[in-house]
């Protein structure tokens, strides 16, 4: 495309806008001078970017029709092999549609993005195909990623394999009904607020939040810098671990992997048992005023109990801060969503890595054209975030991420005692979906409310992963552990030695029908 010089016209409105007090002959001189610069931008135009090599050959693929995506989990499908051989050799994964895969419509489940069809694949797509994996199409996710429920996707709403009537969980909505029903052996998600760990909660599946920087972001569509990560979803944790094992590691293109945390052989820690293994019990995970189902509450206490039949020992731990995490966490992601995720379409600057520039340039045309089809929630931290930064200047978002170093070393503290931490993953089952005529406060919390457990480990970074552990009124209910930064291994470890004490997690949990 061609940069064009900016009309006196609007040099006067940026100019009046910004307090400044030129005169019209000022607006023409600084005219003249942009000229320059400019010829720069005429440049770059000029130069191809230097993008990942597509490796594989594949079709776009189709969308399903709804006979045959009851949940309506599916965005789209498709079937693009890799490798002939590899650790995921035979294995169907399901792609979170906040992912790229080149060649495959890519909505984020946002009418913003319709009709937007990636030139790359993501890091981890690349991997997972190097690997022998076969992507087999992309799962519906919230829109723009920012919903803990499963109602916000601009494709309607995915259904809870054991319920159709309640949420999924969201924003990797489609990913865990996918895994949970069999039609897809593995699935990626993101995770920013919970969002691997809470559909996996509601669906009954194994969903691990790598430690921060762990798993390369790079191609996926960004919320926050700070709190942006992929990871895997499963039915067991061998084959969360196996997954985690491929994709992880660094890329040199994602600057969140810039703490340098190195991958573990995950599946080969798997089988170091719970022998030894410490557990805390963590005081504050429980008990949320207004939320918290007792029956989740003791079914979660009573999982714990599980690792002293292997030789573990349990014992109750506090970590005062954990009450404060989720508004922590607030202060950072809407402040932060609105700057990158909506102002920054997506990718802002001042960061070095990949930037989907081809994204960048149709997002911000949707988002301005299709503003009003956005969701609630999104609508809600758009006008939320830029209030607060504008009348606040970045102070809290500032603070914020100050207290985030405090609220990591709350949990560091405690983990020095203990190996793992544990607490429910949601402090309820899953509610109902809310109908197309509900009020706006009972859609924004049906999105929003169940992450106070799992949104201050997107912002300490600790690893941390959903298991399940039984069943309340007959939906399922999840364990999350926590362990150290690093240590996602161990944390693995310690899920594969609860899920051999219950004798596995079809055996716990049954299927859905």
């Amino acid at each position: 495309m061609a940069v064009r010089q900016p009309a006196l016209t609007e040099l006067r409105r940026l100019s009046d806008a910004r307090g400044l007090q030129l005169t019209d002959e000022d607006l023409a001189s600084f005219q003249a001078l942009m000229g320059t610069t400019l010829a720069s931008y005429a440049e770059l135009d000029r130069l191809a970017e230097p993008l990942p090599p597509v490796r594989y050959p594949r079709e776009a693929g189709y969308r399903p029709a709804p006979r045959d995506n009851p949940l309506n989990a599916w965005y789209w499908r498709c079937s693009i092999r890799g490798a002939r051989e590899g650790p995921l050799a035979g294995k169907k994964i399901a792609v979170k549609d906040n992912i790229a895969v080149a060649g495959v419509p890519m909505m984020n489940g946002s009418q913003t993005l319709d009709g937007y069809v990636p030139n790359m694949d993501a890091t981890v797509v690349t991997r997972i195909l190097d690997a022998g994996g076969e992507i087999a199409g992309k799962a519906a996710c919230e829109d723009l990623c920012f919903s803990g429920g499963s109602h916000t996707c601009a494709t309607g709403p995915v259904r809870n394999p054991w319920d159709p009537g309640r949420t999924t969980g969201g924003s990797s909505a489609g990913s865990a009904a996918l895994v949970a029903v069999g039609e897809a052996d593995m699935a990626l998600g993101g995770d920013q607020g919970g969002s691997i760990r809470i559909p996996s909660c509601w669906c009954g599946t194994v969903g691990h939040k790598p430690t921060y920087g762990l798993v390369p972001y790079t191609g996926a569509f960004p919320i926050e810098l700070t709190l942006d990560h992929l990871g895997p979803i499963a039915r067991t944790v061998a084959d969360a671990a196996a997954l985690l094992e491929v994709i992880a590691g660094p890329d040199g293109l994602d600057p969140r992997q810039s703490a340098g945390i190195s991958p573990e052989p995950y599946t080969a820690r798997l089988h170091e048992g719970g022998s030894g293994l410490r557990v805390g019990v963590v005081t504050e995970g429980f008990g949320w005023p207004g939320l918290s189902e007792a029956a989740v509450d003791e079914a979660v206490r009573a999982a714990v109990t599980r690792f002293e039949k292997v030789g573990g020992s349990v014992r109750e731990v506090s970590v005062p801060l954990h009450r404060t995490g989720i508004h922590i966490w607030n202060a950072i992601a809407v402040e932060g969503a609105a700057a990158l995720m909506i102002n920054g379409n997506g990718f802002g600057t001042n960061w070095k890595g990949l930037y989907a520039t081809s994204l960048i340039d149709v997002y911000a045309r949707g988002r301005r054209t299709r503003a009003q089809d956005l969701s609630e929630t999104v609508k809600l931290v758009w006008l939320l975030g830029d209030y607060m930064a504008g009348r606040y200047h970045g102070r809290y978002y500032a603070k914020g991420q100050n207290l985030a170093r405090m609220l990591r070393a709350g949990y560091d503290d405690a983990l020095a005692d203990v190996d793992i931490l544990a607490m429910p993953t949601l402090p309820m089952t899953a509610p109902p979906i809310p109908g197309p005529d509900a009020p706006r406060q009972e859609y924004v919390a049906r999105a929003l409310e169940m992450i106070p457990n799992t949104a201050p480990f997107d912002v300490t970074g600790h690893p941390a992963v959903n298991v399940p552990c039984g069943k309340v009124a007959g939906l399922p209910a999840g364990m999350m552990l926590i362990g150290r930064h690093g240590q996602d291994a161990r944390v693995l470890q310690a899920a594969r030695a609860f899920e051999e004490q219950v004798g596995g997690f079809e055996n716990l949990l049954g299927r859905p029908s």
